[in-house]
């Protein structure tokens, strides 16, 4: 319980409900030589208490709902992108241009996965859109793995040269990313405007997230996985996206269960967004630090215009230092923080068996909301709460240590894995980890086509 309670304690939480948390525990879930099974059990069940915890106070209950976490629900949804049937159909994680590549000193990998990254990787290395994998890489062979990443940044894309765990530690941008805690939590108002109210008497499930309101502006993966949390509890989660950068199909269905989907430009449709702020609880974004300050969506501005609001963000690299403003994905920051050197072989890098950061960061996000919003209960304030998927990592490569499991071997995911009809067909899907007594089972609603729903709340 010791990285439960490590979590529970950044995100400002009583560590007396700790002892309202069982374990199952599943040896071989997750193998790897880091600790990823206790860092992804510690991250589910930190939100899986704050979410009781929030129950309790909302349903006046004496005493927190018991929390149970076995490691066998959370290795599946930690790997629920992959994890994803679509009417038998496995999705493609990782596009063409999206791999490991040689270069002149050493290894970069690459992640092109939407079409304009992949634009702006083939631009960055002059070679046609049209250019094949064996093209790009004769051309990585010949040049230097930082000399790519740097080209690469400077042209709107993303690659990441391949570092050691030490190589990492010596650069500007790890000392800031481990200065700084785990969560970064802060009370930006101190209006007494927004206090929660009860849920029904005898509501079944209980939803401690029922009546809020959630404007989901992320993109894959942490983002996603926080927000499909927050309403798998009982939120309206409206997700919205600009009408010109369309969700790829795979990522939306597996991470857009119990949510709504629209799409709105930011511009031009500023009125509408406004309208929708105006009654919002939640507004959780996953863009890159600064991207949306333009369009008056920092923290800041946000709870200046909408008292009492929470303010969630995830980056890859956080809000500050010199990659403060860069891209960046789960795999880029697992090679820059030397996770993919410890994780390979002296051949070639490695990777953990499932994208933990993005998943671990986004079950921490869920869980910094909803320990906001309890807190909010008692004094109506607005809070902004922050993580980074590279201080996950250095939690993940430096807080947690190793400890041998006991319990019942792990074989396989089957037993949380569901099947459900829905517009988007038959989904054969991860089942939700995040579970206490009396609480939800499932979500309320299969995912939507992306961008059908209307630009309202229910």
């Amino acid at each position: 319980m010791t990285d439960i309670a490590s979590a529970w304690t950044t995100l400002g939480g009583d560590p007396a409900l700790l002892s309202r948390m069982t374990t199952d525990e599943r040896p071989g879930a997750l193998p790897a030589r880091l600790p990823v099974r206790q860092l992804a059990r510690a991250c589910v069940g930190a939100c899986a208490l704050a979410a009781a915890e929030l129950a309790a106070r909302r349903a006046g209950l004496a005493e927190v709902p018991a929390v149970r976490v076995d490691d066998g629900a959370v290795a599946a949804a930690f790997q629920s992108e992959r994890q994803l049937l679509v009417d038998g159909r496995a999705p493609v994680v990782f596009a063409p241009l999206s791999r490991w590549w040689r270069t002149a000193d050493g290894w970069v990998r690459t992640h092109a996965n939407y079409p304009h990254h992949r634009a702006r990787l083939l631009g960055a290395l002059d070679l046609p859109q049209d250019a094949s994998a064996a093209k790009a890489a004769a051309l990585l062979a010949e040049r230097p793995a930082l000399a790519v990443e740097e080209a690469v940044y400077g042209a709107g894309g993303l690659a990441v040269a391949l570092r050691t765990p030490k190589e990492w530690a010596a650069t500007e941008q790890a000392a800031e990313v481990t200065a700084r805690p785990l969560v970064e939590r802060e009370r930006l108002d101190a209006s007494h405007t927004r206090v929660l109210p009860p849920l029904a008497p005898g509501a079944a499930p209980l939803l401690p997230a029922a009546g809020l309101r959630v404007l989901d502006l992320t993109r894959v993966l942490a983002g996603p996985v926080a927000t499909r949390t927050l309403a798998l509890l009982g939120a309206d989660v409206l997700r919205v996206d600009a009408p010109w950068l369309p969700e790829l199909p795979d990522q939306h269905a597996d991470t857009g269960f119990g949510k709504r989907s629209t799409t709105l430009d930011l511009t031009g449709d500023r009125d509408t967004f406004e309208e929708l702020l105006a009654s919002a609880d939640v507004v959780v974004t996953g863009y890159r630090p600064g991207a949306l300050d333009r369009f008056g969506l920092s923290p800041e501005a946000l709870i200046a215009r909408r008292p009492g609001l929470v303010v969630a963000q995830v980056s890859a690299w956080g809000a500050y230092g010199p990659w403060g403003a860069r891209r960046g994905f789960d795999s880029l920051v697992q090679v820059a923080t030397g996770i993919a050197v410890t994780e390979g072989s002296t051949e070639e890098p490695g990777a953990l068996p499932a994208q933990a950061l993005d998943h671990g960061t986004g079950f921490l996000l869920a869980a910094a909301v909803l320990r906001a919003l309890t807190e909010r209960s008692y004094d109506g304030g607005g809070r902004s709460v922050r993580l980074a998927l590279a201080r996950t990592a250095h939690w993940l490569t430096d807080g947690i240590r190793p400890t041998p499991a006991d319990g019942t071997p792990y074989e396989g995911p089957d037993a949380w894995l569901a099947e459900t009809d829905g517009p988007l067909g038959r989904l054969r899907h991860a089942l939700p980890p995040v579970a206490f007594a009396g609480g939800p089972e499932g979500w309320a609603a299969p995912p939507v086509p992306w961008g059908s729903s209307p630009a309202r709340w229910r």
